[in-house]
Formats: C-alpha cells, structure tokens, sequence
C-alpha cells in the first residue's frame, strides 16, 4: 500500500486542490450540515459573546463558517498549514472578529496565540503523523474548562461501515476527485479512514490525553457510523 501523505507533504497537496475543494464537498449531501452539527454541539454560551475559539485546520473555510453560525458573537481564530487553502478561506467575506493564520497546529502551540475558550478541529487528526502530539498542544492551547469538538471521518469499527466507505469512495468520491484532477488526493482519503482510529479507539485516544468527559456522537443520514464529533473538556489546570 502506497504511503500515506502526511502533515508538510499533504499541506502541499492541499494547495494544489484548493481551486476546486469547495465545489467537491459541495456534492457531499450534509457535508456542511454535519459540519454546523458538530460545531452547534459545542454548546458555546450566549452565542458565543466573550469567547475566543480556535478553527484548527480550517481549510477554505467551511468549518469557520459553522463555528460563525453556531457562535456568531465569538471571536474565531482560522488556521491552516496549507497556504493554498488558507487564501481561498480569506478570500470570503468575514465579519471583523474572524482572523485567518498560515500556521500548523503544533507551530501554534509555540507562536504565543491562545489560550482559547474552545477548540474546533474537523478533519485534521487523521492528517498528522503525531495525534497525540497535536492532542497535547491542543490540550495545552485551552483555557480550564475549556471546550474541544473534533469532526472527523472515524468509522464505527464495523464491517459493514468500512465496506460502505470503500463503496463511496471507489463509486463517488475518487471518481469525483479525477475529473477536478485531485485522484491522488481522493485516494489517500480514501486510506487514510481506513487507517485511522475507529470511534471508541479515537474516544480512548483522548481521554489518554486528558481530556475529561469524553463522548463519541455519530452523524445523521448516510454518514453515520462513518463520521463522528467528538466532545472532551479540558481538566482545570491544564493551560499554558
């Protein structure tokens, strides 16, 4: 099997298929309702007002756009590593509290931003080589009690939800991806969820970073049992 591109390598791959990544998740049916799910389960408080909350990984921007959504009085920090991304996230129209950073997650755990009151990570942790490693700079980037939601394709653990995803990807996806002249990139989404924690391992693999009350929440519609939020709190005491 083919290596799977990781952190650097796979930012650059995602600037290559920036131009066309908004309109392929477009045919996604509840990508970005899925998306605002997962950010509404935050559960942010008085729309957000006061809050400062991390998009972590936040690509063109469609995540941002949930977390706007689900708290539109917060202010939101948007970061990416890959660049190409990034521009097509700032090119659109933001309200004023939105700010967008060309940073990884690990360069700002050292750059002096934060701490922050939550954190929103949608399909990151299966794109680094290190997840606890990102997991303790997130850990580490939160406020006392602070809030992490994670979105993220992580199957059931079930046969027939590997299967259904290996059906999606060889029938919709990976087709999808070679007209828009991504197949290399499709692929490698494809591998990469496979490789990846199942839920109630991804679930573990938190709770082993100290994160506190620890839940898995499935999706709706054909995406369940495919993707998850995950919900964790941050111990007192646990901030830079």
């Amino acid at each position: 099997m083919t290596t799977l591109l990781r952190d650097r390598e796979l930012a650059h791959a995602f600037d290559d298929a920036a131009r066309s990544y908004d309109l392929l998740t477009a045919l996604n049916p509840g990508y970005r309702t899925d998306l605002l799910r997962s950010a509404r389960r935050l559960r942010l408080p008085d729309e957000g007002a006061g809050l400062h909350v991390l998009d972590l990984g936040c690509g063109t921007g469609t995540s941002t756009r949930a977390l706007l959504r689900a708290a539109p009085r917060a202010r939101i920090t948007a970061v990416d590593a890959s660049a190409g991304m990034l521009r097509r996230a700032a090119a659109k129209t933001w309200p004023a509290g939105v700010t967008f950073l060309h940073l990884s997650a690990e360069e700002l755990a050292t750059a002096g931003h934060g701490p922050f009151d939550a954190v929103f990570a949608a399909y990151l942790f299966r794109n680094v080589s290190d997840p606890d490693a990102v997991l303790a700079s997130v850990r580490g980037l939160l406020r006392p009690g602070g809030r992490l939601a994670v979105h993220e394709y992580s199957l059931s653990g079930s046969a027939a939800h590997r299967a259904l995803w290996t059906a999606v990807c060889h029938g919709v996806i990976i087709p999808a991806g070679t007209l828009g002249g991504d197949r290399a990139l499709y692929r490698q989404l494809w591998r990469s969820v496979l490789a990846f924690d199942t839920a109630p391992a991804f679930a573990e693999r938190l709770t082993r970073a100290g994160f506190t009350g620890v839940r898995a929440a499935p999706v709706a519609g054909w995406q369940t049992g495919l993707v998850h939020t995950f919900l964790a709190g941050a111990a007192p005491g646990t901030a830079r």
